[in-house]
């Protein structure tokens, strides 16, 4: 086989990108977990200063925030195949009925990116031997869609929702410790939560572009603020009496 066109196969056919989604998963399902559970259990606390109250009220945040986010994950990716598949169907019939205008926008494509003259010309006829490495590239270069396998779907609501599970859980850690103030495990867990954050955000700027300190910092801070919403209505709506 030609080995610009098996390059081509590989590059578009194939899917290289799949152990990056599941990172993006469980970062998604555990931050979104950590940071409203967070400001559950904050708001719950700044309301009730009840520990058990704060431990059901997080549990029970923490499960239907599991769930959500896995529904949320499977239908997403369902739609993202539907939509691809759907395309992908209209771009095989541009190329059967109108295969000269189709074939002019790869060459269009390939200028942009600074392709000129015999090489242009080998890239395109290499591209537009294949009808499936055509519509793919079409797909991904026109269009800015890759493909999504319909099989990840169940997969991917499995990783955000553990991932949200084990990221709720960790600010309510605290709060299983029943001999400390529930001021004092407060303060634990925005700090548990924001440590993280942290740690979570710089390996994502390892894993893609940018300063892992800062990339860390920022969603720690951002994590922790909109945390912080849920005891600012906590506090505002304080129930009589509690400690």
């Amino acid at each position: 086989m030609n080995p610009l066109l098996e390059e081509f196969r590989h590059h578009y056919l194939h899917d290289p990108h799949r152990s990056t989604t599941e990172i993006s998963d469980i970062i998604l399902g555990g931050q979104d977990g950590l940071v409203n559970v967070l400001g559950v259990i904050l708001g719950i606390a700044a309301a009730t200063g009840d520990p058990q109250v704060i431990i059901v009220a997080g549990l029970a945040a923490t499960f239907a925030e599991s769930v959500s986010m896995s529904a949320v994950a499977y239908t997403s990716t369902i739609a993202s195949a539907d939509v691809y598949e759907s395309e992908r169907e209209r771009e095989y019939r541009h190329i059967e009925k109108a295969p000269t205008l189709e074939r002019e926008e790869v060459i269009e494509i390939y200028q942009r990116k600074g392709f000129s003259g015999e090489l242009l010309n080998k890239i395109v006829d290499t591209i537009t031997a294949n009808t499936d490495v055509w519509v793919a590239v079409m797909m991904a270069e026109e269009h800015g869609l890759t493909p999504t396998n319909r099989r990840h779907a169940l997969r991917s609501a499995l990783v955000v929702g553990i991932s949200a599970i084990v990221g709720s859980m960790i600010p309510m850690i605290p709060f299983f410790i029943l001999s400390i103030p529930v001021q004092t495990s407060m303060l634990l867990s925005v700090l548990v939560a924001a440590l993280t954050l942290f740690i979570v955000g710089a390996y994502k700027a390892k894993l893609t572009i940018g300063s892992p300190g800062k990339s860390g910092l920022e969603m720690a801070a951002i994590g922790t603020l909109s945390a912080l919403v849920g005891y600012a209505v906590g506090a505002l709506l304080k129930i009589p009496g509690a400690q």
